[in-house]
C-alpha cells in the first residue's frame, strides 16, 4: 500500500484522488512512463510515483515551477512562503525536498520546463499522462492537444479539477475532459471527487 504525503506537503489533491492517482500509475506504468504535467511542490507526484515504482517506471514531473496564474501574488492560491528572494513564485527547491523525504527520487525525472517547451523532446509512447497544470483555457488546451494523443491504446489519460458546475470550479479542466470524450479515443473509466480518469482505446 502506498504511503500518503503529510500534511507538510502543499498541494490541492485529496488522498482519495491520490489513491486513485496510484492505482492509475500502477496500471498504465506497465506500458510506459507516467507523464505529470503540473507537480506544484509534489503531492501528486508522490502518489504517481509510488505506483510507477510498483510498475518498474517513472514519473516524468513536467512543470516550470513558476505557478500557475491562480499562484501569483494578488490571486486566490497565492502562497507567500513560496516566493523566492526576486518575488518570484518558484516551487522547486520545496518540491526537490518533499520528493526527497517520500523517498521517491529515483522514480521521478524532474522537468523544469513548460509544455511547449518539451513538446517536441517527449516521446510519444506514454503509459498515463496526468493533466493538472495552468487552469487558463489556453493553458489546459495546450497540454491536451500535447500530449493527448501521445499516450498508448490502455493507457490513462487523469484530468485534476473536472467540475461541471462552474460554482465549483474553474471550467478549462471540464472542457478538456469533455474535449478527450468527444475525440473518440478515450473512454471514461474512473471519478474521485475532482479527478476523472480515461482509458487509451486501441
Amino acid at each position: 500500500m502506498p504511503t500518503a504525503p503529510g500534511p507538510e506537503v502543499r498541494g490541492f489533491l485529496s488522498d482519495q484522488e491520490g489513491m486513485a492517482l496510484f492505482d492509475a500509475a500502477c496500471q498504465a506504468g506497465a506500458l510506459g512512463p507516467v507523464l505529470e504535467i503540473g507537480s506544484w511542490c509534489g503531492r501528486s507526484t508522490i502518489w504517481l510515483a509510488q505506483g510507477a515504482r510498483a510498475a518498474s517506471t517513472v514519473v516524468l514531473a513536467l512543470d516550470h515551477h513558476r505557478g500557475s496564474e491562480e499562484h501569483q501574488p494578488g490571486e486566490m492560491f497565492h502562497d507567500p512562503e513560496l516566493v523566492d528572494a526576486e518575488g518570484k513564485v518558484d516551487t522547486l527547491q520545496e518540491f526537490r525536498r518533499n520528493i526527497a523525504r517520500a523517498g521517491v527520487e529515483d522514480h521521478v525525472i524532474p522537468i523544469v520546463a513548460g509544455t511547449e517547451q518539451v513538446a517536441a523532446f517527449l516521446k510519444p509512447d506514454l503509459g498515463m499522462v496526468f493533466i493538472d497544470g495552468g487552469h487558463s483555457l489556453a493553458a489546459a488546451l495546450a497540454d491536451w492537444r500535447t500530449f493527448g494523443t501521445r499516450i498508448v491504446p490502455g493507457g490513462i489519460l487523469a484530468i485534476h479539477d473536472v467540475f461541471p458546475d462552474a460554482g465549483e470550479g474553474g471550467q478549462a479542466p471540464y472542457t478538456i475532459w469533455r474535449l478527450a470524450l468527444a475525440s473518440g479515443l478515450y473512454e471514461e473509466t474512473g471519478c474521485t471527487e475532482s479527478l476523472r480518469t480515461l482509458k487509451r482505446l486501441p
